[in-house]
């Protein structure tokens, strides 16, 4: 199964496909250390810190991880599913956490 946008999808999902092409080019074109530091430094803001601060660094983690899991949704089996929902549900409720105190 392709991973690639379907240029005539319809809806949602292709609307969401053709608007996820330009950011998706960018960050692939960006060299590899600098995503992966950018997660790492929202990670570590969110682990680290407290307040909102800290639950502005998960949600937007968890909107990151949400949005890479959209677009790949249809290529991924049960497991790879089941991992992403696992993953942006403890963003979310880390996240929460921090925010409630």
């Amino acid at each position: 199964m392709s991973t690639r946008p379907d240029p005539h999808a319809p809806g949602l999902r292709g609307a969401i496909e053709r608007r996820s092409a330009v950011p998706v080019v960018f960050l692939h074109r960006l060299p590899v250390w600098v995503p992966l530091l950018a997660v790492f430094a929202l990670l570590a803001v969110g682990m680290a810190g407290t307040g909102w601060v800290a639950a502005a660094a998960l949600g937007v983690l968890a909107l990151l991880l949400a949005w890479f899991a959209y677009l790949n949704w249809p290529a991924l089996r049960i497991g790879g599913r089941a991992l992403r929902i696992a993953a942006i549900t403890v963003l979310v409720v880390s996240a929460a956490g921090r925010l409630l105190g």
